[in-house]
């Protein structure tokens, strides 16, 4: 690899940015509240995460070469302006998919075990069908699932018809799942579209999900579902106004979350990777085909009971991977906060977000054949016989 003495500036909240980055330059790490255009000003390039506003008034005056969010989406980021100074930059594409797919299975798994429902027979709609929407349709049938897929735009591209019609998803879909990026200027656009002609048109429902953008949901026409029971029952892990959520958004869902179904230690550090390939490839520099860091090398036993029900087997191993009810009892104060004290809460369970790590960090010993190993090891577990 080639020396360097680039000056890459790195927002405190992007996953082993030092460790990573400091392959490629000299990193300075700042909190992303102290990220301006004096913190930049000299550096070769900008690492950060969605919080970092990048436009005209980070950019003025900057020397940057190089800008790189290491989260998938980039509704933060002026594309025109890092144009018009031909600042090169990237995002984290699918970086988070898994981590977002596990945070919906986990729910799944909470939802048959509050209702008393069987998940199988069920069917899953699942509104965006990309990286993330993909990786929940490769599991739903482990659960039982039928899946019906809704993404106009891979419709569009592939010509195939498993990707349906939004009206008959909507027809035949139990739960909802929304995927869809946050989309204004396309021939599909998300924004607002799960409105009161939406809602109607969802008959059948009995669980609606949303880990993908607040602003795709009109929220008063999604109060007012709530509130005739036509929407049974509600998770929500985004919102329209982040960081200060509306706090009946918070009482209407079974599980609240503060934007966080993406945010396992997998899916941040893989982010960081992807950016920091992109940076290496614009500055003419190598990094190795594989790289891992301490993290991702961890592996936690879990303590199961092999003569128990395969159903709670599973239960018990997500839950053992991930506590989506926790992460529930921590925000759900917000609601009874001011809206200063509710933003500021939002941001605080974001910036110390314990590490969550994704499913194949946990190690499931079972007897050979046992009935729950094929399903562990499809949602991702290690399984090894004992």
């Amino acid at each position: 690899m080639k020396s360097s003495r680039h000056r890459i500036v790195c927002a405190a909240s992007v996953a082993e940015g030092m460790g990573i980055l400091s392959r490629l330059g000299e990193v300075e790490v700042i909190p992303e509240t102290e990220i301006d255009r004096a913190a930049i000003r000299g550096a070769d390039a900008l690492v950060s995460r969605s919080k970092v506003r990048v436009n005209d008034d980070l950019l003025d005056g900057s020397s940057l070469r190089f800008y790189g969010t290491t989260t998938a989406g980039f509704d933060h980021v002026d594309a025109e302006a890092l144009a018009r100074r031909g600042i090169a930059w990237t995002s984290a594409p699918g970086c988070n998919a898994n981590s977002v797919a596990e945070y919906v299975v986990a729910v799944l798994l909470r939802y048959a075990r509050r209702s008393g429902r069987p998940l199988r027979g069920l069917t899953l709609g699942i509104i965006g069908a990309g990286h993330v929407g993909s990786r929940l349709a490769a599991l739903a049938p482990l659960l039982g699932f039928a899946v019906r897929r809704n993404d106009p735009p891979l419709r569009a591209s592939t010509g195939r018809d498993e990707y349906e019609p939004l009206e008959d998803v909507l027809a035949h879909a139990d739960i909802l799942s929304l995927h869809v990026p946050l989309e204004d200027a396309t021939a599909w656009p998300t924004r607002g579209m799960v409105d009161a002609a939406f809602l109607d048109t969802w008959k059948n429902g009995a669980l609606f999900i949303n880990a993908s953008r607040g602003e795709v949901v009109q929220e008063s026409a999604y109060l007012a579902a709530r509130a005739s029971g036509a929407i049974p029952e509600a998770v929500l892990d985004v919102f329209d106004h982040e960081p200060a959520v509306d706090p009946r958004m918070i009482e209407s869902a079974a599980i609240a979350t503060p934007h966080i179904a993406g945010y396992s230690y997998d899916g941040r550090v893989k982010g960081t990777l992807q950016v920091a390939r992109s940076l290496a490839a614009a500055f003419g520099m190598d990094l190795p085909e594989t790289m891992s860091t301490p993290g991702m090398d961890q592996r936690f036993p879990l303590e199961l009971d092999p003569g128990s029900p395969v159903d709670d087997i599973v239960q018990a191993s997500v839950t053992a991977a991930y506590d989506v009810e926790a992460d529930d009892r921590n925000f759900r104060p917000a609601a009874g906060l001011t809206e200063p004290e509710r933003a500021a809460l939002f941001k605080k369970l974001r910036a110390e977000y314990p590490e969550r790590y994704e499913f194949h960090h946990y190690r499931a010993r079972l007897p050979e054949g046992h009935p729950a190993a094929a399903m562990l090891a499809g949602l991702g577990f290690e399984v090894v016989p004992c």
